[in-house]
């Protein structure tokens, strides 16, 4: 029911800025949370940031705090990734995904629905 497409990676330099997109579209007590996950290559996958659709509270983690924002415009189903002073560490590839109102918002096994990824990389 739920379905997201991540947009918007490519090939930045350190200190870039970035912003990627995510497209939903489903009922929205699937979507309550809407969040970005990363996983480099030879890492583990990484919560980044989830923001709360309905009332637009945010949260993210401690590497992409003061350098990330996430954003809503629910008019428009879409949710954004902003992306400043990107280092070498956050080459990776981002997905979003969506939650219900039970979910961990930064536990990925809680997210139902993700999106195809999309690849960020940045040289140094």
């Amino acid at each position: 029911q739920v379905h997201l497409v991540e947009s918007g990676g490519g090939l930045v330099q350190a200190g870039d800025s970035l912003t990627l997109s995510c497209a939903f579209s489903g009922p929205a007590e699937d979507i309550y949370y809407v969040g970005w996950f990363r996983q480099a290559p030879g890492e583990e996958r990484e919560f980044a940031a989830a923001i709360n659709r309905p009332n637009g509270s945010t949260y993210y983690s401690r590497a992409v705090k003061d350098r990330f924002t996430i954003s809503r415009d629910n008019a428009k189903d879409i949710v954004y990734l902003q992306m400043k002073n990107l280092n070498p560490g956050d080459t990776a590839v981002y997905w979003c995904a969506a939650a219900d109102n039970s979910a961990y918002r930064r536990s990925a096994s809680a997210y139902k629905n993700w999106g195809q990824g999309t690849q960020v990389t940045v040289s140094s």
